[in-house]
């Protein structure tokens, strides 16, 4: 009995070296397959990156801006969103300006529209609307505007072209972008848009995107450009097109003009598209009840607004938590 119960513990012991040296063998392996998964994950991302860039070659039709916003240390991010649809003698329309904040901190989106035909104090000329402030000076003199009537810091600009939207659209949802068309709509769009759920291409998502010709006006297209950024944003997290979103960020980023490096470009895209929270916090200004619509005798249908009141809507709203409470440059007020 002593022999057998030697003889089995002998045997225990051996089985028990023989387990620890296969482990021992195959970390090496498990290792080096992981560093050769990491390293075929970054070229693909690389070169798909570059093959989105070398598609914009020789297409990229924007006014070159060379502009260095002063930067904030608060853990979010200010962009000044601009769209324009068309370039005469070097001077771009801005046909769409909205502020987009992303906190890195809480992972939080945020966009604030502004209403084109919104009257505003422009440093250096008069009263106008505010789109007159990009044909004026650029973005340079939109974002001085915005901070002097708003109160608004804003850290970067970026400047897209609607061929650019275009593009993206088909490249992130070549068979079509979930949307359910209100009504139908074709005066004004060049083309009939049914009512009902449907798979809009780029061209057929931009103009629906643009329709304004109803009772809405303008704030109704507000309100569909938020529906179609939150269907771009849906369609780009799904998993038969996650895959496409190196390229699309450098399809994208050959389309922007931007102060914006290409890293912080794609951090901030990247994060809010697959951290943030699925619902994005909107404020179209002006807030409601703050403004009224008046035929100015020169510049037309105006929207003639309560700034100050604008202004402290935009202040809550910008620096207000999902708590509630109120956080600037991450301190409690």
């Amino acid at each position: 009995m002593i022999f057998v119960t030697e003889y089995r513990r002998s045997n225990k012991q051996y089985k028990t070296k023989t387990i620890k040296k296969t482990r021992v063998k195959k970390t090496p392996f498990i290792i080096i397959g992981l560093l050769f998964l990491l390293i075929a994950f970054i070229i693909y991302n690389v070169s798909s990156y570059r093959a989105g860039l070398d598609e914009t070659d020789d297409k990229q039709s924007a006014v070159e801006h060379n502009i260095q916003m002063d930067q904030n240390s608060d853990g979010k991010m200010t962009v000044l969103l601009i769209g324009h649809d068309r370039v005469v003698d070097n001077v771009a329309r801005a046909d769409t300006i909205m502020i987009g904040q992303y906190d890195f901190i809480n992972k939080k989106a945020k966009i604030m529209p502004i209403m084109r035909d919104s009257v505003f104090d422009i440093p250096g000329y008069r009263d106008y609307k505010i789109n007159s402030a990009y044909s004026l000076g650029g973005p340079e003199l939109l974002s001085k505007t915005i901070e002097h009537n708003l109160n608004i810091h804003i850290d970067h600009y970026a400047i897209v072209n609607y061929n650019a939207f275009e593009h993206v659209v088909d490249t992130v949802a070549p068979n079509g972008v979930h949307i359910n068309v209100e009504k139908t709509m074709s005066k004004g769009i060049d083309m009939t848009l049914e009512q009902g759920d449907q798979r809009l291409n780029g061209t057929e998502l931009l103009r629906y995107a643009r329709f304004r010709q109803d009772s809405e006006g303008d704030f109704g297209r507000v309100r569909r450009q938020q529906q179609v950024l939150s269907a771009l944003k849906d369609e780009a997290l799904s998993v038969h097109t996650i895959f496409k979103l190196p390229k699309t960020l450098g399809i994208a980023r050959g389309y922007i003009d931007t102060d914006m490096s290409n890293y912080e470009m794609s951090k901030a895209l990247l994060s809010f598209i697959v951290r943030s929270d699925k619902d994005i916090d909107t404020m179209q200004i002006p807030v409601e009840n703050s403004y009224q619509i008046i035929d100015h005798p020169e510049l037309g249908a105006v929207l003639d607004i309560d700034v100050e009141m604008n202004k402290r809507a935009v202040d809550e709203f910008l620096n207000r938590e999902d708590n509630g409470e109120i956080t600037r440059n991450n301190k409690k007020r």
